[in-house]
Parts: structure tokens; sequence; C-alpha cells
């Protein structure tokens, strides 16, 4: 049995029980919740930088970033699954990099609120971020939201960047996307996972 270290808000661990959902392999996968910011937690001893998700395969090993997972499970189901082959591959890990920055830029913002006393925050460095989610959802609206494309990584990264933006920033994001807002919705309906592992705020 595979043991997935992650936590249930997380959009990155998110993004590698929808990839193995997809592919099939969700039966064969346990999930263990982590706490980061626990120092007795053994997620530091199992990821050096105390990161989810992580992967510790039956041998023992563990695989880290979600980038590395996702492309170990679309390798053990049989590959081309979730990361296509051929040309189609880097427009995918193109458009799943993309995702990963906007999650990457809510999430810095999110920690910004919560690590930092309020009189302490930066608002150059949250503006900052902003402005890359921005960009990415302008990219996206305008060339990634058409409904019924066949799944690949590239779409599931960016349901999870929309669903974290949903959780983190009441869906505020939706107002001014209509076109992302009808292709997650597409997403949905094809991806049953993705309404099993949605967290309400």
């Amino acid at each position: 049995m595979l043991v997935l270290r992650s936590s249930p808000a997380s959009p990155f661990g998110r993004k590698v029980k929808l990839s193995a959902s997809i592919l099939g392999l969700t039966d064969r996968i346990q999930i263990v919740d982590a706490d980061t910011l626990n120092p007795e937690d053994s997620i530091r001893q199992q990821n050096p930088l105390g990161k989810i998700p992580a992967l510790i395969l039956e041998n023992g090993d563990v695989l880290y970033d979600s980038r590395v997972i996702v492309d170990y499970l679309d390798h053990l189901a049989g590959s081309g699954g979730v990361i296509p082959n051929g040309p189609a591959r880097f427009s995918a890990l193109r458009d799943q990099a993309l995702a990963d920055g906007i999650m990457d830029a809510a999430l810095l913002q999110v920690y910004e609120g919560r690590f930092r006393p309020e009189d302490r925050h930066e608002p150059k460095w949250v503006s900052h971020q902003a402005d890359k989610v921005r960009r990415g959802l302008d990219h996206a609206e305008a060339h990634l939201a058409e409904p019924g494309q066949p799944l690949h990584i590239g779409q599931i990264a960016l349901a999870c960047a929309l669903g974290y933006l949903d959780l983190r920033f009441g869906a505020r994001w939706r107002e001014s996307y209509p076109r992302l807002v009808a292709w997650l919705a597409d997403f949905e309906a094809r991806v049953p996972a993705y309404a099993k592992t949605r967290v309400t705020p």
C-alpha cells in the first residue's frame, strides 16, 4: 500500500488525489494527514523540507513534490493516463506549471496573513503575489477554459488552483472569469473526486 502524506486543504495534495482517482489508483493509496508545523510529525523525516504532499512507496522510499508524485502514479498506471505521451506532454506540463504557480502565489498570500502579525503585513509583497494569480487566471481564461478536452495534469492542477481560490479567497475570482467558471463546472461533472475532496471554509 502506498501512503500519501498530505492535508485536506492542500491544493497540491488534492492534485495528487484527483490524479490517482482518474488513474484508478485510489484503492492503492492510504492517505495520512500531516501537520507541517508540528516538529514531532514524521513528515520532516519523510521529506527533509517538511512539505506536503509526500508519497511513501511500498519499499519505504519517499517521493515529493506533487509533480514527481503524479509522474510516478502515471507511470504506475501505464503511462499516458494524465501526462500525455508525445508532443502533447509538454503543453500539459506547461499548463500544470501555470496552475502550480497560481497555487504557490495564493499560498504565499495566505501565509502572509497566517504567520505575520497584521501590523507587519507587507502590502507590496501581497500585491506582488496577487498579481501573479491575476495574470495566471487571465491567461487560463483566454487559453485554457475550453470544456470537454481530454483530461490531463494541466487541467487537474488548474481545477485545484481554482478550488483553492474558492476555499481561501471567498470565490471572488468567479466574478471576473466566466469561462473558467463554466470550465470548472464541466471538470467537476467529469471528475467525481473533485467534489469528494472539496474542503469547505
